[in-house]
C-alpha cells in the first residue's frame, strides 16, 4: 500500500480525522433550554461556588490538549504549527481509540518559550491534562519544567516520558531473556535530545548505573573540549563519564544495550561486534533506524527492537500515554510523578506474559487491548499510594 498516498486521500476526503460530537440530544425547545440558556446557568453557578465542581459538569476531567509548536515534528522537523494539525489530530485519534479520552490539537504560533508557556496557562481551565508534543530540545525541557510548576493538572511531554516509559519497558524485558542485571550492565544511549535525555532519567531510575550518552561529536563528558549547553552538561554529571572521550564506537566497546534515538545509519555491524555478549539493540530513529535489524542480527545482536510497525519489538509510545493520562485522571492527579513513570514501564513490562516472552516478543503489540488499562491502574495506584 502506499501510505503516503492513501494519508493524503483520507484526509481530503475527511478534511481531517477528528470532529465535536453531542452526547446529548438537541431537537426541540426543552432540549435546548437544559442543555444551554437558561437551565446551563445551574452548573455555571455551581462551578463558581465549587470550582472542583468543574470535574463534576464538563468534560474537563476526560479532555486533554495535544500542544505543539510545529517545530519538531516526527522526522520531518521545523515545519510551523499549520503542518503540525495532522500529526496532532492523529495524537487525538490515538487517545480516543486507546484510552477513551477526548483530546483536542493546540498548534500554537511562536517560537518564545515565554508566549508559549502563558498560552497554554491561559487555556488550561478548559483540560485536565495537557499533552505537549513534537517541541524542540532545548526548549521543550524549559516549557515542560514551567508549566508543571504553574498548572494543577498533569502536564507530560511524549518525546520525552512516553519514549523513555516503553523504552524501559523494553529494558526491562530485554535482561530476563540475557539474564544480565540493570545495575552491572552497560548502556549506551545516542541522541541527547528530550528522548535521550528522558531515557537516561528514566534507566537511572529503575537501577541502571553504566550509562554513557553520545552526540553527533561523541561521548558527552567532562571531558569534551567543545562547549556543552546546559541540558548537555548536566548529562555529562548524571553520566558520571568522566574525561571519557571517544566516538559512538568507542562506547559501544562491551557494551549491553544501545539505544538509539538519533539518526539514521549510525550504528554498523562492527561495533556491535565490539558489544558485549548477547548484545541488545534498540534502534528507534524513524523512518531509518540507526541500524537495519537483519544487519544487527547478522553481527550477533540477541535482541533487535526498532520504532518501526514493520519489524519485531516495535517501541511506540502508544503503548504509554493513552494510559498515563488515562490513570492521571481517573485519579485527579495534579502532577504525572516520576514513581507513575517507573509504575507505567512495569506494567508495559508486565502486559507480556512469561510464557510469551522471547526475543522477538519483549513488548506488546500497538493493539494489545489490556495495556492501556493495565497501565491506567498502575499510574493511579501509584498517584494515590504516593508519601
Amino acid at each position: 500500500m502506499d501510505y503516503y498516498q492513501k494519508s493524503l486521500e483520507l484526509h481530503e476526503k475527511n478534511k481531517g480525522k477528528i470532529a465535536i460530537v453531542s452526547k446529548v440530544p438537541l431537537e426541540d425547545i426543552d432540549d435546548l433550554s437544559v442543555a444551554y440558556t437558561p437551565g446551563v446557568a445551574a452548573p455555571c453557578i455551581s462551578i463558581s461556588n465549587n470550582p472542583s465542581d468543574v470535574y463534576r459538569y464538563t468534560s474537563k476531567g476526560n479532555t486533554v490538549a495535544v500542544v505543539t509548536d510545529g517545530s519538531a515534528v516526527l522526522g520531518l522537523g521545523d515545519i510551523g504549527p499549520e503542518a503540525a494539525l495532522p500529526v496532532m489530530e492523529g495524537k487525538a485519534l490515538l487517545f480516543k481509540a486507546f484510552a477513551g479520552i477526548d483530546a483536542v490539537p493546540v498548534c500554537i504560533k511562536t517560537k518564545d518559550p515565554e508566549e508559549f508557556i502563558s498560552a497554554v496557562k491561559n487555556i488550561s481551565p478548559t483540560y485536565g491534562g495537557i499533552n505537549l508534543e513534537d517541541i524542540s530540545a532545548p526548549r521543550c525541557f524549559e516549557i515542560e519544567n514551567k508549566l508543571k510548576k504553574l498548572l494543577n493538572i498533569p502536564v507530560f511531554h511524549d518525546d520525552q516520558h512516553g519514549t523513555a516509559i516503553v523504552a524501559s519497558a523494553a529494558v526491562i524485558n530485554a535482561l530476563k531473556i540475557v539474564k544480565k542485571k540493570i545495575d552491572e550492565i552497560k548502556i549506551v544511549i545516542n541522541g541527547a535530545g528530550a528522548a535521550g535525555t528522558a531515557v537516561l532519567n528514566m534507566l537511572i531510575n529503575i537501577g541502571a548505573k553504566n550509562i554513557l550518552v553520545c552526540d553527533r561529536n561523541g561521548i558527552i563528558s567532562r571531558g569534551r573540549k567543545d562547549i556543552l549547553d546546559e541540558n548537555k552538561a548536566k548529562i555529562a554529571i548524571l553520566t558520571d563519564a568522566g574525561n571519557i572521550t571517544g566516538n559512538l564506537g568507542v562506547a559501544l566497546r562491551e557494551a549491553d544495550i544501545f539505544i538509539g534515538v538519533s539518526s539514521p545509519n549510525t550504528v554498523t555491524a562492527e561495533m556491535i561486534k565490539c558489544m558485549n555478549r548477547d548484545p541488545v539493540i534498540f534502534a528507534m530513529a524513524n523512518p531509518e533506524p540507526e541500524i537495519m535489524p537483519d544487519i544487527a542480527f547478522a553481527a550477533g545482536a540477541r535482541i533487535v527492537g526498532t520504532g518501526r510497525s514493520d519489524f519485531p519489538n516495535q517501541i511506540n509510545n502508544v503503548l504509554a500515554f493513552p494510559g498515563v493520562f488515562k490513570g492521571a485522571l481517573a485519579s485527579k492527579a495534579t502532577q504525572i510523578t516520576e514513581s507513575m513513570k517507573i509504575a507505567a514501564a512495569h506494567a508495559i513490562a508486565d502486559s507480556v506474559d512469561s510464557e510469551e516472552l522471547e526475543e522477538n516478543h519483549i513488548i506488546p503489540g500497538v493493539f494489545q487491548k489490556d495495556v492501556t488499562d493495565r497501565v491506567a491502574d498502575a499510574v493511579a495506584a501509584a498517584w494515590l499510594i504516593r508519601e
